[in-house]
C-alpha cells in the first residue's frame, strides 16, 4: 500500500492503533493506551512550553528509505513548516522525532527507527522507554542531553 491510501481509507479512521508502513508497503499496528497518550501529550506540551519558535505534531509520518514511520512526537521549526506545510507523510523529518517504546517494540527496532528518521533529515531524535529512561541521538550517536534545551524528566 502507499500512505495515502492508508490515509484515505475509512477502514482505517477510528482504529486504537498506531498505523505504519513497512518496508514491503504492509500495514504494521501498534495498540494505543491511555497512559501512552498521556505521556505523548506531557511531551509534546513541554516541547511546545520550550521551544516556542515551532510547532510538536503528535503522530507525525515521515516518508523513509522503509516506507512510511510515524514518530509519536515531533517538533517543527517555524521554518521547516514554512518549507513543508503539513504534507503527508513529510518528505522530510522534522528536527526532532520522539518514539515512545510499546511492549511490543524490540531494541533493534527502535535502532532502526533511529537511522531511518536520521536518513530523512531529522536531526535528533529521542527515545522513551519503559522504564522511563530517556535515550537522545544526535546524528553523531547517543548525548547526554538535547542540544535544544529540552529534558524530559518521567
Amino acid at each position: 500500500m502507499q500512505w495515502a491510501e492508508v490515509v484515505d481509507n475509512p477502514y482505517f479512521e477510528n482504529l486504537p492503533f498506531k498505523i505504519e508502513l513497512n518496508r514491503y508497503g504492509k500495514i504494521e499496528m501498534t495498540p494505543a493506551s491511555n497512559k501512552r497518550g498521556r505521556l505523548l501529550s506531557l511531551i509534546g506540551t513541554l516541547l511546545e512550553r520550550k521551544l516556542k519558535e515551532g510547532e510538536v505534531i503528535i503522530e507525525c509520518s515521515v516518508q523513509t528509505t522503509e516506507d512510511v514511520k510515524v514518530a509519536d512526537v515531533a517538533w517543527c521549526s517555524k521554518a521547516f513548516i514554512k518549507q513543508y506545510g503539513y504534507e503527508t507523510p513529510y518528505t522530510h523529518a522534522p528536527e526532532i522525532c520522539i518514539e515512545v517504546v510499546s511492549p511490543s517494540n524490540s531494541k533493534e527496532e527502535m535502532s532502526n527507527k533511529v537511522q531511518l528518521y536520521f536518513q530523512a533529515g531529522a536531526e535528533e531524535v529521542w527515545i522513551v522507554w519503559k522504564n522511563g529512561i530517556i535515550d537522545y541521538y544526535n546524528k553523531i550517536g547517543k548525548i547526554e542531553n538535547s542540544s535544544y534545551g529540552v529534558n524530559v524528566k518521567l
